[in-house]
C-alpha cells in the first residue's frame, strides 16, 4: 500500500511538472550584457538571451552574434560589406567562461514576464536557431546581435518597447556612440572616424541607439509595460553583476571633445616637421633626407587611407562610408607624393630635387584647398559631417609640406619658367 502511495505522489509531481513546462511556469528569461573585449570587433560589447528551465535544470544562451573566419569567402564578403552572421544556442556556463577569462563585464537582467509569453519566446528562439533560419546578413547599426535582442524585448512587450523608444530622441549620433568606445585608442579612433561618412551624423532615436548592448541593458532596466492581464510590470525584476572588468578603459557615458587636444598634438608634429626643413636650410644633409622621407611617409599613410575610403564608398556595401566629405581633400593622388618625397630625399641632382619639391607642394596645396572647400560645404545642412578631427589632423601637416620656406624661392622660379615655356609653345 505504501509503495502505491509513493508511486501516485511521484506521478502527480511529474504531471504538475509537465503541465508547468507546457505553460512556461518552469522558464526564466534573462538578458546577458557583456562589456567590451580586447579584439576590435569586441570593443562595443555583446549581448545574448538566456532561458533557464527549472524542470530540466538547464540554462541555455541564445547568441545572435556568431561568425567564423573559416566561413566560405569570409574575407571577400567582409571586404565587400556583406557580413553573414548566425544565431546559435549553447550551455550558458560554458559560453560565459570565455568572458570571465578575458576580463569582461557580465551582467544579467532577469525579465518579469508572464509564463505564456516565456513559452512563446522560447519557441521563437528555438525556431531562430534552426539551420534554415539561423543565418542573416549583419549590419553594424541596423541588424546585429543587439538589435535582435531589442526586437525580442519588443515581442515580449507586444510592441510597447518600440512604442516608447521608436520616436524618442537619442543622446548622440551613431558616430558619437562609436567614439565612446574607441576614444582610448587614438589611431583606431581616427581611422574609423575617417572612414565613416555623413550618414551616421544624423539625429537618431533611442531605438536606434540600441545597436549597442549597453544601451539595451540601460533601457530594459528602466522600462515598464502592461501585460496581457492589464497589470503594469517593471520589465526587469533583478540585476545581477557576475563579473566586473579590471584595468580596462571605461566606455564614456559623456563624450569628451577631443578636437582641441588633437589639434595641439598635430601642431606639435607639424613644428617638428618644420624643424627638419630648417636643418636642410643649414645644409645638413640629414635634414633634407628626413624631410623627404617624412613627406613620403605622411603621403603613404593618408594616400592608402584615401584609397581604402574610395574603394569602400564606391565599390562595396559598407553604407556607413557613403557620402564622405573626406574624399574631397584626402585622395589617392597623395600616393604620387611617395616617390617624389624619396627623390627629394636622395637625389643628387639639385634641379631634380627642386622639381620634386614643386610637385610635392602642388599635391599638398590641393589637399589644403580641399579641406577649406569641405569646411565651407559643411555650412550647408545636407553636407554636414563630423570630420573636424580629420581636417585638423591633415591641415597642419599639409601646410608645412606646401609652404615650408626652404627652397620656396627656387620652386617658384621653376614654376614661372615652366609656365613661360608653356606659353611660348602655345
Amino acid at each position: 500500500m505504501f509503495k502505491k502511495i509513493i508511486f501516485v505522489l511521484i506521478l502527480c509531481v511529474l504531471t504538475v511538472s509537465i503541465l508547468n513546462a507546457q505553460n512556461g511556469e518552469n522558464l526564466t528569461l534573462k538578458v546577458a550584457v557583456m562589456g567590451p573585449g580586447n579584439e576590435l570587433y569586441f570593443w562595443w560589447g555583446h549581448i545574448a538571451l538566456i532561458i533557464e528551465d527549472s524542470v530540466t535544470g538547464g540554462s541555455y544562451l541564445y547568441d545572435y552574434g556568431l561568425f567564423s573566419f573559416d566561413q566560405e569567402n569570409f574575407y571577400y564578403n567582409f571586404a565587400m560589406g556583406r557580413l553573414f552572421y548566425s544565431c546559435g544556442v549553447s550551455y550558458t556556463e560554458s559560453s560565459l567562461s570565455a568572458y570571465y577569462k578575458t576580463n569582461r563585464d557580465v551582467t544579467f537582467y532577469t525579465l518579469d514576464v508572464l509564463p505564456a509569453k516565456r513559452m512563446e519566446i522560447k519557441r521563437f528562439a528555438d525556431n531562430n536557431v534552426l539551420p534554415e533560419n539561423r543565418n542573416y546578413e549583419y549590419h553594424h547599426f541596423r541588424d546585429n546581435c543587439s538589435t535582435r535582442i531589442r526586437d525580442i524585448i519588443d515581442l515580449i512587450t507586444d510592441g510597447q518597447f518600440l512604442e516608447k523608444y521608436g520616436n524618442a530622441a537619442g543622446r548622440y549620433t551613431l558616430r558619437q556612440h562609436v567614439r565612446r568606445h574607441t576614444w582610448f585608442s587614438p589611431p583606431a579612433d581616427w581611422f574609423l572616424n575617417f572612414l565613416m561618412g555623413q550618414r551616421i551624423d544624423t539625429p537618431i532615436t533611442v531605438w536606434d541607439e540600441m545597436f549597442l548592448p549597453s544601451e539595451v541593458g540601460t533601457r530594459i532596466d528602466e522600462f515598464s509595460y502592461v501585460d496581457s492581464n492589464g497589470a503594469e510590470r517593471k520589465l526587469v525584476n533583478n540585476v545581477e553583476v557576475l563579473n566586473r572588468t579590471k584595468n580596462r578603459p571605461a566606455v564614456l557615458y559623456v563624450l569628451t571633445k577631443q578636437s582641441p587636444r588633437q589639434l595641439v598634438f598635430w601642431l606639435v608634429i607639424s613644428l617638428l616637421l618644420s624643424s627638419l626643413y630648417s636643418l636642410k636650410l643649414k645644409r645638413i644633409r640629414a635634414g633634407r633626407i628626413l624631410a623627404g622621407l617624412s613627406n613620403s611617409f605622411c603621403a603613404l599613410v593618408f594616400g592608402l587611407s584615401a584609397l581604402l575610403l574610395y574603394f569602400m564608398s564606391i565599390f562595396t556595401n559598407h553604407d556607413y562610408t557613403f557620402d564622405n566629405m573626406n574624399m574631397i581633400f584626402c585622395t589617392p593622388l597623395l600616393l604620387a607624393a611617395v616617390p617624389l618625397g624619396i627623390g627629394y630625399a636622395f637625389s643628387k641632382d639639385e634641379n631634380k630635387r627642386i622639381k620634386n619639391d614643386l610637385w610635392l607642394r602642388f599635391i599638398w596645396l590641393l589637399t589644403i584647398v580641399g579641406i577649406f572647400v569641405s569646411i565651407l560645404l559643411k555650412l550647408l545642412p545636407q553636407f554636414y559631417q563630423q570630420n573636424l578631427t580629420d581636417q585638423m589632423l591633415i591641415l597642419p601637416i599639409a601646410v608645412v609640406f606646401a609652404f615650408h620656406g626652404v627652397g620656396f624661392k627656387e620652386a617658384c622660379t621653376l614654376a614661372r619658367e615652366k609656365i613661360n615655356l608653356i606659353r611660348k609653345v602655345k
